[in-house]
C-alpha cells in the first residue's frame, strides 16, 4: 500500500520543456508525496511525458487529460477532485509547472501545514521576493494584492500566490462546485472562501522567479477577469453571502488530520 499523503496538482498546457525536471525534482524529495498532472491537451505532447511518468510510477504520478484549455481554476478542481476522492490525500498542493514556484520550498510548507490549515509560498513576507520578473509584471502582482486586501479583508500577503498547500478538511469544507472563477482569479476566489470559514492561514516566504522556459499564460482577458472577480466577492462580503465561522471545527493541533 502506498504512503503517500500529500499530492501536487500541476497544471499543464505545453510544458514539455519544464516536466521531466520538475516531476523529477518532486519525487526526489524527502516527503511523502505525489504529483497530479492536468494536462490541457498541449500540442507540444506534455500530456505524453506525464502518461510516461504515470506508467513508471503509477503510485506516485496521475494524469488527468482535458480536451482543451479550459482554465486554471477548473483544472485545480478536477485535481481537488481526484486527491480528495480517489486517492485519499491529506494534503494537496498546487504549483505551476514552470519553476516560478521552486520546490525546495515544500518541506518548509509541509511543516508549516503541522500547524496551519493553508500554507500560502508567499513573496511578500520577510525573506520573500521576486527574481528576473520584469517591473511592470511585479507592479500589476502588488496593484492586485492592495486591491485584493483592501476590498475583501484579506490577511494573506501574497493573495494571488498559485504555490499553496492545502489540508483536506479545508477542501472539503468548500462547495468547489460553486466557484464561478475559472482563471487565475480563482486563487483569489479560493482564499476568500478559506478566510472566511475561518481556516487558518500561514505564509512561508519564497523567492518568485519568472519562468525559466516558455511563453508567459497571462493574458489581458485574465486580468480583466481578475478585476471582475474582485468586484463580485466585494458585493459578496457587504452582503455577507459567505459564512464567518468554519464548517468543521478549527484547532491549532489536531493530528487525526495529518
Amino acid at each position: 500500500m502506498s504512503n503517500v499523503d500529500t499530492f501536487v496538482i500541476v497544471p499543464t498546457y505545453n510544458e514539455a520543456d519544464n516536466l521531466d525536471d520538475l516531476i523529477t525534482q518532486l519525487l526526489a524529495l524527502p516527503a511523502p508525496l505525489g504529483v497530479i498532472v492536468v494536462d490541457d491537451n498541449s500540442p507540444d505532447g506534455t500530456g505524453q511525458m506525464a502518461d510516461a511518468w504515470a506508467t513508471a510510477e503509477p503510485e506516485r504520478v496521475h494524469v488527468i487529460h482535458r480536451p482543451d484549455k479550459m482554465g486554471l481554476g477548473t483544472a485545480y478542481i478536477a485535481g481537488f477532485q481526484k486527491a480528495l476522492h480517489e486517492l485519499a490525500a491529506k494534503r494537496i498542493m498546487t504549483m505551476d509547472a514552470d519553476f516560478s514556484h521552486n520546490p525546495r520550498y515544500i518541506p518548509d510548507m509541509l511543516a508549516m501545514s503541522e500547524y496551519k490549515h493553508l500554507v500560502i509560498g508567499s513573496r511578500y513576507v520577510p525573506g520573500g521576493g521576486s527574481l528576473n520578473c520584469t517591473w511592470k509584471r511585479v507592479w500589476l502582482s502588488r496593484m492586485a494584492n492592495m486591491v485584493a486586501r483592501g476590498l475583501l479583508g484579506l490577511k494573506a500577503r501574497d493573495t494571488t500566490a498559485g504555490f499553496r498547500l492545502y489540508r483536506r478538511e479545508v477542501l472539503a469544507s468548500i462547495p468547489l462546485e460553486s466557484i464561478f472563477s475559472s482563471g487565475y482569479s480563482f486563487l483569489v476566489e479560493m482564499l476568500f472562501m478559506c478566510q472566511r470559514r475561518g481556516w487558518q492561514i500561514g505564509e512561508v516566504p519564497i523567492l518568485f522567479e519568472d519562468r525559466r522556459k516558455g511563453q508567459t499564460k497571462i493574458s489581458r482577458q485574465e486580468i480583466l477577469k481578475a478585476q471582475y472577480t474582485v468586484l463580485r466577492l466585494f458585493l459578496r462580503r457587504l452582503r455577507r453571502k459567505e459564512p464567518r465561522q468554519p464548517t468543521v471545527p478549527v484547532s491549532r493541533y489536531d493530528n487525526s488530520l495529518l
